[in-house]
């Protein structure tokens, strides 16, 4: 069967807001009222997510402090640790329905892997895995971190990719629990400070990536944003 992945833009969305439009699509996509897989590209303000994994250890600063200093903290259902969310930052959240691809969340998670590196490929960073760490690598250091959740093999929740990302964010906390990570960004790997012209390679490159790595039908040379 061929199937085809709608691709929306939200542009600047407050993460809360977009929290609840993944419940909603995910609702809908397992009671069968969305017909179509759904990958939502959006750059948040400052947010910090705690996932079912979170450690005390993983968050030092008290979340009031945070909210002080202009950060949001959320807690939420996906698997892993501590994260952040902000501007200059491509987040992606896939709402996919793995009957109709593999109902294996590991493949699920390994596949997103592969569809950034792919990205990442395009955008002239080498970038891989680490053995035993979820998320994608350049040269030891973490350029892209993914934290997932299913109902009833109905994904949401997903990656975010640092393009242009202020990295200085990262010391608020221990990025997915890993203590002494050395977080990085595109710009930062490729020296490179055309953020208007890198942020829009980038995203496209990472819905290519994306697209290909899970087999969908989009056409290559459409533009897959609408």
């Amino acid at each position: 069967m061929s199937r085809r992945l709608l691709v929306h833009d939200l542009g600047h969305r407050e993460y809360g807001e977009v929290l609840e439009l993944q419940r909603d699509l995910c609702r809908r996509r397992v009671a069968g009222a969305l017909a179509t897989d759904v990958l939502l590209l959006v750059e948040h303000q400052p947010v910090i997510t705690l996932g079912r994994g979170t450690r005390a250890t993983s968050l030092p600063l008290p979340p009031a402090e945070l909210e002080r200093r202009g950060v949001s903290v959320f807690e939420v259902e996906r698997g892993g640790d501590v994260t952040y969310h902000g501007p200059g930052q491509i987040v992606g959240y896939p709402i996919l329905d793995l009957r109709e691809h593999r109902q294996d969340l590991h493949w699920y998670l390994r596949t997103l892997e592969d569809g950034l590196i792919q990205a990442l490929d395009a955008l002239h960073v080498e970038a891989g895995r680490i053995p035993g760490q979820t998320g994608v690598w350049t040269a030891g250091r973490k350029i892209a971190s993914i934290g997932v959740h299913a109902k009833q093999w109905v994904t949401f929740h997903g990656f975010a990719l640092n393009i242009t990302t202020d990295l200085s964010y990262f010391d608020l906390i221990v990025p997915c629990g890993i203590e002494q990570v050395v977080m990085t960004s595109v710009a930062e790997e490729l020296l490179r400070s055309d953020g208007e012209v890198l942020w829009a390679e980038a995203k496209r490159e990472v819905v290519k990536g994306v697209v290909q790595a899970f087999g969908f039908a989009n056409s290559a040379d459409q533009d897959p944003l609408w």
